[in-house]
C-alpha cells in the first residue's frame, strides 16, 4: 500500500500553515490526511508543566497519551518521516511543513517577494498579489500557483506528489 507526500517551504509568516490548513479542510471529508510539521528551533510545547504526561516525559521516558479522540506521543529521540508515517497508520496524503532536506515535491509559499535561497528545492511557488509577477524570474520547471486558489493547488499536489511505499 502507498501514500502520496508533498512538502511546503517558505519564510516564517509566509502562510505555509494557513495554506496547509485550507487544503486539509478541503480534503478532510474525502481523504485520510497526515501532516508533519518541522520545528527546527525546538520551541513547540505540547503539554503543561506539572501534568502527569509532562512529569512522565521529564523522567526521561517516551510517553504516549491515549484518549477516546486522539493519541499523543512525546518522544526524546528524533523520528524520521517514515517512522512517523507508521505511527499515523493508514492515510492517503502526507503534507510536510519544512524539512527542506527531504526529497519531496515542494511548494514554496511566499508573500511580498520570493527568497531565491529556496529555489533549488522547489517545484512550485504559491504566491499572492503582494508578489510582483511582472518582475518574477524563476528557473525553468518551477510552476507558479495562486496562493488563494486552493483547488488549483490541490490539483498540482495530485499531479506531483510522490508516491511512497509503506514498509
Amino acid at each position: 500500500m502507498e501514500f502520496k507526500a508533498v512538502a511546503f517551504t517558505g519564510p516564517s509568516g509566509s502562510g505555509k500553515t494557513t495554506l496547509i490548513e485550507k487544503i486539509a479542510r478541503r480534503l478532510a471529508n474525502s481523504r485520510r490526511l497526515a501532516i508533519v510539521k518541522h520545528d527546527p528551533k525546538d520551541k513547540a510545547h505540547f503539554d503543561r508543566p506539572g501534568k502527569d504526561s509532562d512529569r512522565f516525559f521529564r523522567s526521561g521516558a517516551d510517553v504516549a497519551v491515549l484518549s477516546p479522540t486522539r493519541t499523543t506521543l512525546f518522544s526524546h529521540r528524533p523520528r524520521t518521516v517514515s517512522e512517523v508515517a507508521k505511527l499515523f497508520g493508514d492515510f492517503d496524503l502526507m503534507m510536510v511543513e519544512g524539512l527542506k532536506h527531504l526529497p519531496l515535491p515542494r511548494i514554496g509559499v511566499f508573500r511580498g517577494r520570493i527568497d531565491p535561497e529556496y529555489l533549488p528545492v522547489l517545484q512550485a511557488v504559491a504566491i499572492d498579489d503582494t508578489v510582483d509577477r511582472s518582475t518574477l524570474s524563476l528557473p525553468a520547471g518551477i510552476d507558479i500557483l495562486d496562493l488563494n486558489d486552493i483547488d488549483t493547488i490541490i490539483r498540482w499536489i495530485d499531479e506531483h506528489a510522490t508516491e511512497i511505499e509503506r514498509n
